[in-house]
């Protein structure tokens, strides 16, 4: 099994370096044709099962992307709730599966329904995660509070089982995301630092990723963990760090 867990794959969520298709920053793109099949047969699972018309968009979006950068396909199919009794067999007849950014717990619940975590017990794939897919890839997954009341909330539910694929509890979007505030509180300082008390986090910056390949992990790119309510750069664009 190979997964790259990505921040965003086609470069920054708030637009601040334009990126046409995949980013090729930190050899995302170098990385990802070493190891991608010829004709190769994807399926993205969406986070919004019902929003049926965004998830047709996301999934022609990164079909042409991935054609963009090269990497040949035959076929980029959609798994959303209108075809969510897809088999074992067939997910596994998959050679790339994108998991869609989103949001989390939405995404979660849906993975949990369709019983995906089980489905994909023994995958011998790739996975390409994108933010809340990414997230949810781990095995207890940091559901980052994102929307108003959800920090406050005493219901909100913040780890949460996940795919099992890393021990690995990812946030991304940091360079965009790290001085919000979100019910009256700054996320990361005040949220998200008390959350991390006996824990650990691996922060992406959009470009960044974790890659994942015989059981072995590196982090590509801007990448920062955050600890018993600290954070430290553990590597610089360009770079990249095993464990």
């Amino acid at each position: 099994m190979i997964a790259f867990l990505t921040s965003s794959p086609t470069g920054p969520l708030d637009g601040s370096r334009p990126v046409d298709g995949l980013d090729r920053k930190n050899f995302f793109v170098e990385n990802l044709q070493k190891c991608w099949k010829d004709n190769a047969r994807c399926l993205m699972i969406a986070a919004s099962p019902d929003a049926f018309e965004a998830n047709d968009e996301m999934r022609a979006f990164f079909e042409n992307a991935v054609k963009k950068a090269g990497l040949s396909v035959s076929e980029f199919a959609l798994l959303d709730r209108r075809n969510e009794r897809m088999t074992r067999e067939e997910l596994h007849g998959f050679d790339v599966i994108f998991l869609g950014g989103g949001h989390v717990p939405t995404q979660n619940r849906f993975f949990h329904e369709i019983g995906l975590r089980e489905n994909l017990e023994g995958y011998g794939g790739m996975f390409i995660g994108i933010s809340a897919g990414s997230m949810n890839c781990a095995d207890t997954v940091y559901a980052q509070p994102e929307l108003e009341g959800e920090s406050v909330s005493p219901e909100y539910v913040r780890f949460l089982q996940g795919l099992g694929l890393t021990k690995t509890m990812i946030l991304p979007h940091y360079q965009m995301v790290k001085d919000w505030y979100l019910d009256g509180r700054k996320l990361y300082d005040e949220i998200t630092f008390e959350d991390s008390c006996g824990r650990e986090f691996l922060v992406l910056t959009d470009g960044s990723y974790l890659l994942i390949e015989d059981g072995k992990e590196s982090v590509w790119g801007e990448a920062y963990r955050i600890s018993d309510g600290r954070i430290g750069c553990i590597c610089e664009e360009n770079g990249s760090q095993s464990w």
